[in-house]
């Protein structure tokens, strides 16, 4: 009979294989990277196959080692839901969202959820690459944009896209579209500047400053180096913005929630769901 790999070394070998790198794969497990790479090194010589091209930019799969990945991961799966079948109830939920979405919306009423609900523990991931669910680790997902988001993905919208051109406090308020172009305007890495100049409903000013955060475009904004261009959505009171134009709500641009379809859910989950939509 074939002896199996050590299950460690494979678990080892599935982060590798998802981060495609040792440091983030040592990360996810709180080990050292070393230890991983020299797992990984084990299972190679056990198996007498080369299962990762070490280059200079990182890792890559050989064939042999995107074979072994793909029932590795499928095992892993497994294990997983077996755990967690085991705990039905788990009170843990993984959010991913943006950056500006976490800073701007999530946090300043993280502390109301915590209150009603001090046994769910929700973990904020900020980032604005998207979301892999089954390699990452991801519940829930927040995402700017429109639907489809992929296959085997469900959704529910939580808020339209409705864009407001904000300045600092004190500001007049604009009495037609031709005010903005004597201000410098700020963009984010959605560029809904650009896109307004595109449909000719604003000049391009001389100056435009450019970040590639809304929140820190918003900031800026704050600080009186310019006008910026923000879902409503992320104002609150006493923020120290004005908001000097509102335009129409874009069509089925907005904030959504994603989800994996026919994941497994249970109370957190829900909860969270819940409490999300509620606060919208």
């Amino acid at each position: 009979m074939m002896r199996l790999p050590n299950l460690n070394a494979l678990r080892m070998f599935d982060a590798a294989a998802r981060h495609l790198n040792f440091r983030h794969a040592a990360e996810e497990l709180h080990l050292t990277q070393g230890a991983v790479a020299q797992q990984v090194r084990k299972l190679e010589a056990d198996l007498g196959k080369t299962l990762f091209k070490r280059e200079a930019r990182g890792l890559s799969l050989t064939a042999d080692g995107a074979t072994l990945h793909r029932p590795v991961r499928q095992a892993m799966t497994l294990i997983q839901d077996g755990v967690a079948q085991l705990i039905p109830d788990a009170a843990k939920v993984t959010l991913s969202t943006t950056p500006s979405f976490a800073a701007k919306w999530l946090v300043p009423r993280m502390t109301n959820f915590e209150a009603q609900n001090p046994d769910i523990e929700v973990q904020v991931q900020a980032e604005e690459s998207l979301t892999h669910f089954a390699s990452d680790g991801v519940d829930l997902a927040i995402r700017l944009g429109s639907p489809p988001f992929g296959k085997d993905l469900s959704y529910t919208k939580l808020a339209s896209l409705d864009l407001c051109i904000v300045g600092t406090a004190g500001t007049p308020q604009f009495a037609s579209l031709d005010t903005p172009t004597t201000h410098t305007l700020i963009q984010d890495s959605h560029r809904h500047w650009d896109q307004l100049f595109q449909q000719g409903l604003i000049n391009r000013p001389k100056k435009l400053l450019q970040f590639n955060q809304t929140a820190l475009a918003m900031d800026a904004a704050k600080n009186g180096q310019g006008l910026a261009l923000v879902p409503r959505l992320y104002l609150h009171a006493n923020d120290g913005l004005e908001r000097l134009w509102d335009f129409p709500a874009d069509g089925n641009a907005g904030f959504y929630l994603v989800w994996p379809t026919g994941a497994r859910t249970n109370r957190a989950l829900e909860t969270v769901k819940t409490w999300l939509l509620g606060q919208i």
